[in-house]
């Protein structure tokens, strides 16, 4: 185990921590917040709505939520794998409700920025081009059929909101939800499970082989203010599949509110998923998201998460690698400045012979923002032949940014290849007076070389078109 932490500590993030800290002391090790009173009442409903009307096993599965939360409640920063990120101010703010799909969305024209410029509305793809991508629409935590275009689906592939889900694809809803993300040791995965309202199912059938991805995109405007979503997704890839999954939480408005969303994802036998999750919500939100994998046997996942939204943020990314020769990519870019904290929390868990892991997190810090990277990897006893690679790279921009970066490995096998490392610093002085030499402006310099650093894990991204709509949101914001 290693651990590399930044030195530069300034007032203002010192005196945030401190006030964390002091507030969080109060409570003996290993406790948690209590739930505000209004989450509470929004978990009972939950149950009670569950019990009345829904299927027993949808009920057994809310109670469970329900249980696992109320064990845990709020973590604070005296739990080791909360340590540098609190969340008494979500508990205080006391998110609670859907606000519903109404408000500042006004027809398929305001998505455009968050579509990577595929149309929205329509399988024939305009004079007769390729069609866009299928695109399930969620406006403020619910399904909006009418901004949404599931026309240009591929052939083998089903996306579907979860009240259609349930409806027709019951058996496979029941047998595969819930059961690749623990609520156990995760309190925000346990408040999903007991409360979501809604979210998609994305299957790709076995043999089948999607073109195009599937843009699962979750807006929240002003109307959503002091409310919360759970958003709870399943993608199911079925023996010998492949299929991109994109995955967009952004605002439209600076409201303040609480995204609390969970991704499991199937892997079967031979099958490849990339999921892509891209974060943009307003600067004044909460955004805690867990993306959980299952794997089978030759098969590959591969992600990239992108942070560039929210006051407080916070993303688990985790995977098991369950069958002999698969492989994992995770990916990663958080770009933050202000007052901005963000949080990414990776596990690889190799369980089998014979597997592989690539794992590249890059992060831009500006302003007092603070940044957290917290790889591990996980080799079991048998997991012989493990080959794992895992990188954390942080630019500090200003003397008061922060990032705590703590990478990790586990090894109980005897026969691996594992490398781990983070490096923390400043811009290159050596490349800032090449171009200085060269003409090239102070200012210039600094913003090209910062794009250039974030460009790099970029690149690694295999959907062209999301790869060049993020290089330019990069570029808007660091070169400009």
């Amino acid at each position: 185990m290693s651990t590399i932490t930044d030195t530069p500590r300034a007032g203002s993030v010192a005196e945030a921590t401190a006030l964390a800290a002091q507030r969080d002391a109060s409570h003996a090790l290993g406790q948690f917040l209590p739930a505000p009173a209004g989450v509470e009442a929004e978990v009972r409903a939950a149950v009670a709505g569950a019990e009345a009307d829904g299927p027993a096993w949808l009920a057994a599965v809310r109670r469970a939520g329900a249980e696992a939360f109320a064990r845990q409640g709020f973590p604070t920063t005296r739990h080791e794998d909360w340590h540098y990120t609190t969340t008494a101010a979500i508990a205080e703010a006391d998110f609670a409700g859907t606000a519903g799909a109404t408000g500042d969305v006004e027809g398929r024209d305001a998505l455009a920025p968050f579509a990577f410029g595929q149309p929205l509305g329509g399988s024939l793809g305009r004079n007769g081009g390729a069609p866009g991508w299928p695109t399930l629409v969620f406006v403020n935590g619910r399904f909006d059929a009418a901004l949404s275009s599931r026309d240009a689906l591929p052939e083998g592939v089903v996306a579907l909101p979860w009240d259609e889900a349930r409806a027709r694809e019951p058996e496979l809803v029941e047998r595969t939800l819930a059961r690749i993300a623990s609520p156990a040791a995760q309190p925000f995965v346990a408040l999903n499970q007991a409360v979501f309202t809604d979210g998609a199912l994305v299957v790709v059938r076995k043999e089948m082989e999607a073109d195009r991805p599937v843009h699962l995109l979750f807006v929240t405007d002003a109307t959503a203010a002091r409310t919360a979503s759970h958003a709870r997704v399943l993608v199911v890839a079925e023996r010998h599949s492949k299929v991109a999954v994109i995955e967009s939480h952004v605002a439209i408005g600076g409201a303040s509110y609480l995204t609390n969303a969970v991704t499991e994802v199937d892997v079967a036998d031979g099958a490849t998923v990339h999921h892509v999750k891209v974060q943009r919500e307003s600067e004044r939100a909460f955004h805690l998201a867990h993306v959980e994998a299952r794997q089978g046997r030759d098969s590959h996942f591969v992600s990239f998460s992108f942070a560039a939204g929210a006051k407080l943020s916070r993303a688990n990314v985790y995977t098991l690698l369950g069958g002999e020769g698969c492989g994992v990519t995770l990916n990663g870019l958080y770009a933050v400045g202000g007052d901005q904290h963000c949080d990414h929390q990776t596990r690889i868990e190799h369980r089998e012979p014979n597997c592989f892991s690539r794992e590249l997190y890059k992060g831009v810090l500006d302003g007092r923002a603070h940044g957290v990277f917290n790889g591990k990897v996980y080799v079991h006893p048998a997991a012989q032949k493990t080959d794992g690679k895992q990188t954390n790279n942080t630019l500090l921009l200003s003397d008061e940014a922060r990032i705590d970066t703590k990478p990790q490995l586990e090894i109980f096998a005897d026969d691996v290849k594992c490398t781990h490392g983070a490096t923390v610093g400043r811009l290159d002085q050596t490349a800032l007076f090449y171009m200085q030499s060269r003409g090239v402006g102070t200012e210039a310099a600094r913003k090209l070389l910062t794009y250039a650093f974030a460009a790099d894990v970029l690149e690694t991204i295999e959907l062209e078109p999301v790869k060049h709509a993020l290089e330019a949101l990069v570029l808007e914001r660091y070169a400009s």
